[in-house]
């Protein structure tokens, strides 16, 4: 076995997770992923931890949702139980297809994600982390050879983390501080209410509260938005091509949108409830060891010179005490590239030019 994979598990069970003996810990194997898994497993053995797999596959999910007739029971009580009483939750990412629920129906899908809405909800209560496992079907969406793409996300995954942790600090204490920020890009002119607002320093551990590895953002929940924002990076959403995304804000709703591909797919997420026309979400990439796009949402959105915006649920990690934010069953992220003429601004001052940092 590749010892990268091996460096991969324990970064994700010692830093990312911060696993300890006697913790409950359930871990998502997608059906890709199994070397990881059987990596990570041996970590966890290694800390005493307590260990339940599950199995994950788009295949299976797409079968399963097709075959149905009728009324998703709302959060079995057999399932929601197992994440209640989990300490973390590990996601192991690793689609042998990126497209293998790609003709389930919209209304299908969002009937079910509605349903499991508290199973989510106990999920995201753990210490979960999410992180990814190289496959020939992500290489091949990424357009790269395979041994290409293993460098890639190992690059992107094995870094100095707590070095990349004291370099986002700088930014999250200008979010922290600021009440508006402002994001002007080709197609772009946005402007966010931040006031009050918490910023994560995702460095890739939930001791920071920041839950993928690889990671390299910091985040916040605006309050309210307004203006327009074009995004530019192609996504695969829900196994659909996106591209040229545009959406028009105002008073904190999106009033209109269009896309030059995949305006179907935006619908149903823009459509999915109330929540789902505001934004859960402000990220900004910070992670240098992405280097390229590869239409996959964990890498693509943590690279440096972007911003990406979340359309749906607020993380509460962004929220000050006793507040809510935007509750829904998406949280659907959209990029756009901060390239020559870009600025990001905080209370009018800049802190971006032309996808760089003024202290970079």
């Amino acid at each position: 076995m590749d010892e990268r994979i091996h460096e991969h598990a324990r970064t994700l069970v010692e830093w990312s997770a911060r696993i300890e003996a006697g913790d409950d810990v359930v871990v998502q194997v997608e059906e890709g992923a199994h070397d990881l898994a059987v990596a990570v497993a041996e970590q966890l053995g290694e800390k005493g931890a307590n260990l339940v797999a599950t199995y994950s596959s788009d295949e299976v999910t797409r079968a399963y949702l097709r075959a149905f007739d009728g009324e998703f029971e709302a959060d079995p009580d057999y399932e929601l139980a197992l994440y209640e009483q989990a300490d973390s939750v590990l996601v192991l990412k690793g689609s042998n297809n990126t497209a293998g629920s790609v003709d389930v129906p919209g209304d299908r899908r969002q009937a079910y994600a509605t349903a499991r809405q508290d199973i989510r909800e106990a999920r995201l209560d753990t210490d979960w982390v999410s992180t990814q496992h190289p496959t020939r079907a992500m290489a091949q969406q990424a357009g790269m050879a395979y041994e290409a793409y293993k460098d890639f996300i190992y690059d992107a995954t094995l870094r100095d983390w707590a070095a990349l942790a004291e370099e986002q600090a700088r930014l999250k204490d200008i979010l922290d501080a600021g009440e508006t920020v402002r994001i002007v890009a080709e197609g772009t002119d946005l402007t966010l209410d931040i006031t009050d607002r918490i910023a994560v320093n995702s460095a890739a551990s939930v001791a920071y509260d920041s839950h993928n590895l690889p990671s390299g953002e910091v985040f916040t929940a605006p309050a309210d938005t307004a203006g327009v924002v074009t995004f530019d990076v192609p996504m695969t959403v829900q196994g659909r091509r996106v591209s040229g995304a545009k959406l028009t804000f105002k008073d904190g709703v999106v009033v209109d949108w269009e896309a030059d591909q995949g305006m179907d797919v935006l619908t149903e997420v823009i459509e999915t409830d109330g929540g789902s026309r505001r934004l859960g979400e402000l990220g900004i990439g910070m992670n240098r060891g992405v280097d390229r796009i590869t239409d996959n949402i964990l890498f693509d959105e943590k690279m440096g010179g972007t911003v990406h915006l979340a359309l749906g649920r607020a993380y509460d990690a962004c929220l000050p005490e006793g507040e809510t934010g935007t509750e829904s069953a998406v949280h659907e992220d959209l990029i756009t590239t901060m390239g020559e003429g870009s600025r990001l601004e905080v209370d009018g001052e800049v802190v971006q030019a032309d996808g760089t940092f003024t202290w970079e």
